[in-house]
């Protein structure tokens, strides 16, 4: 008998065109009550500056409104991009939400910066900090435990012990986050919903080079989906050109002479040599009715070794995400 899908939701906090930020913050909160409802396992949020369209820059602060809104589910960030603070600072912020939401809260960690160097700059950051990123996720674990490697300085508040830790997770698209995560023993999350070229090959060297810890016996994989499921098959196809295109003007709207480019534009460039890298971006994307996805998902996960899938559900409308979220749950209960 096939074992059930394990599903989780990645909400970037879209913020639709005219809408107000307070508005995308209160349909994110909307979308994690769903997925507590329907089943999901976690909701993550994730870390990004300087832009327009995502409202989960300050992570954190998402995370325990978002906690504090829903019941079951686990809520964490997917991920903290830690080189952009301290260890220290992330350990309090997240040993706080696991005393507020004992066993509700995960971290996820990332190396990227989340931003620009602009971004680096006003985060009184610099990029050669992410040269420090392993070393600074081994501090950021032991102040969770209550065991710290600084002399004299302690995470308050922080678990009794490691097993009662918020747990930790590492975000990567390449190599260096599978090795990392497994010579350190903690579960591995990629990012194959919008970078997927190294997905097999990462998950091949995690799996092979998995070091057991205390945190963790058996090595585990989260892979990145992105979901347009409706009821009709042309609706999540439309949802699905929709949110791509909008994505891609983000990405050439810019400089001094930015314009504004038709459908017909967007698509002739998706379509060429140019834009084949922009277009395998969503290589991994499930479009369709509940069938349809449940299809998808299956072969996905076990063609990336998961053993859990991270939905990302991206259609502009908040109604049309929340259908989505129910139908993926739905198709695979």
């Amino acid at each position: 008998m096939t074992m059930p899908l394990t599903l989780s939701v990645l909400d970037l906090a879209p913020i639709a065109p005219d809408e107000a930020p307070s508005q995308a913050l209160a349909h994110t909160v909307r979308l994690a009550q769903a997925a507590d409802a329907a089943g999901y396992a976690r909701v993550w949020y994730a870390e990004h500056h300087n832009m327009p369209t995502i409202a989960s820059s300050a992570t954190s602060v998402l995370i325990a409104h978002v906690a504090a809104h829903t019941e079951r589910i686990r809520v964490g960030a997917g991920g903290v991009m830690l080189p952009n603070h301290s260890p220290l600072t992330i350990a309090e912020q997240f040993g706080t939400l696991g005393a507020l939401h004992p066993g509700r809260i995960d971290l996820g960690l990332g190396r990227a910066p989340g931003g620009d160097r602009a971004v680096f700059a006003a985060l009184r950051r610099s990029p050669s900090d992410s040269d420090r990123f392993p070393d600074d996720v081994v501090e950021l674990r032991d102040y969770l435990a209550g065991a710290s490697r600084v002399p004299g300085v302690q995470s308050v508040p922080h678990a009794a012990s490691a097993a009662d830790a918020v747990p930790l997770y590492i975000l990567g698209s390449s190599l260096f986050g599978a090795q990392l995560a497994a010579a350190l023993g903690l579960p591995y999350a990629f990012a194959s919903h919008f970078a997927p070229a190294a997905l097999h090959d990462a998950v091949r060297v995690y799996r092979d080079t998995f070091q057991p810890s205390d945190a963790l016996a058996e090595p585990y994989v989260i892979a990145g989906v992105s979901v347009y499921a409706a009821d009709d098959p042309a609706d999540a196809a439309t949802q699905f050109a929709t949110s791509r295109r909008r994505r891609v003007r983000g990405m050439i709207q810019r400089g001094p002479i930015a314009r504004e480019y038709s459908d017909d534009e967007v698509d002739a460039f998706l379509a060429s040599p140019g834009g084949a890298q922009t277009a395998q971006m969503a290589r991994y994307t499930a479009v369709g009715t509940a069938a349809d996805v449940r299809e998808y998902l299956e072969s996905f996960a076990t063609e990336a070794r998961a053993d859990e899938l991270i939905t990302v559900h991206g259609a502009l409308d908040a109604d049309d995400r929340e259908r989505s979220l129910r139908l993926a749950a739905g198709s695979v209960a």
